[in-house]
């Protein structure tokens, strides 16, 4: 929970991050419904992805997420056996990343697109089926697991194959501020700069009494998911949402229906309405059209807008 001491590290408080309005929109989406099964970011380098993305695990959860690194194995992702004391002629399993996750709940991914596809899709797969199975080098175990997902990528890297695309949930693109933003945040970060290296700090407080407020309106909303009501209307508006915009697959649908509900809860609403369908559109969307599944083009905007703007009146 939020409150807790600043890590070794300090990491801007989540409830002063400027702009990113529809990333970290994303991220409270797939906390409040974590079978929406993750957010892919991608943007420029520089666009705080990642700063945002740790600032949220410490704002909702009080730690840091577990991070997955580049050149991970199989064993350091699944789980295996601990060498030292395979030496001594000991049978002892050890944890994987995955089962960290569980704990902690958030596995982040940097570069997301570097990673071997083979584990991205067992990370993928656990997250949707909420199992572990592992069959490998005498371990026979499957184990439940919860978490969120979120993977960055820089799209000057290369992108994720279409399959692997359209497993994840939502996918956002970190934006470049614009001039009033880009000072709000200079002296947002200079601020927090020079307040960090005070012992007591009213800026710190008033940031983590802000951060606290909006993790108890998440768990709020969380746990009030299932009472939000998603009527025959709405689910066929999610249809024809994803239908209009060509939507590869049978995923994009229901995904638009469990975010819009999630948005619902978020904003205190007994019933899913066409303004949080609307919203989510981008959100759900963008990497599931025919031209970005293959083009690697996400981009929504006016013209995107327009093919759905009937369906909204």
């Amino acid at each position: 929970m939020s409150g807790t001491p600043l890590p070794a590290i300090p990491i801007l408080p989540y409830s002063r991050v400027v702009g990113q309005d529809e990333l970290k929109l994303a991220l409270e989406l797939n906390f409040i419904a974590p079978r929406i099964g993750g957010v892919l970011i991608t943007g420029q380098r520089g666009t705080a992805k990642s700063t945002i993305v740790r600032s949220f695990a410490l704002m909702s959860g009080g730690e840091l997420p577990v991070t997955l690194p580049i050149n991970a194995t199989d064993d350091r992702v699944l789980g295996g056996w601990e060498l030292d004391a395979l030496m001594r002629g000991e049978a002892k399993e050890q944890p994987g990343l995955l089962e960290a996750a569980h704990e902690k709940g958030l596995l982040y991914i940097d570069e997301v697109n570097l990673l071997d596809d083979h584990l991205v899709n067992i990370i993928l797969d656990v997250v949707s089926t909420g199992v572990l199975s592992v069959q490998r080098e005498g371990i026979d175990a499957a184990r439940h697991l919860s978490f969120g997902l979120v993977g960055t990528m820089n799209p000057e890297e290369g992108s994720l194959r279409p399959q692997l695309l359209d497993r994840f949930g939502l996918m956002v693109i970190a934006s470049d501020l614009d001039t009033e933003a880009r000072h709000r945040m200079i002296t947002t970060v200079l601020a927090f700069e020079e307040e960090s290296a005070l012992e007591a700090s009213s800026w710190r407080d008033s940031a983590e009494a802000e951060n606290a407020t909006l993790c108890r309106t998440l768990l709020a909303a969380r746990k009030r998911l299932t009472r939000v009501r998603l009527d025959e209307t709405m689910s066929r508006l999610c249809a024809e949402a994803a239908g209009r915009m060509g939507s590869v697959g049978q995923r994009g649908g229901l995904l638009v229906a469990r975010a819009s509900r999630a948005l619902a809860a978020r904003d205190g609403a007994a019933r899913v309405d066409p303004e949080h369908v609307r919203r989510v559109l981008p959100l759900v969307l963008r990497h599931r059209r025919p031209e970005s599944a293959h083009g690697g083009v996400f981009v929504w905007g006016p013209d995107e807008d327009a093919r759905v703007a009937e369906l909204f009146g």
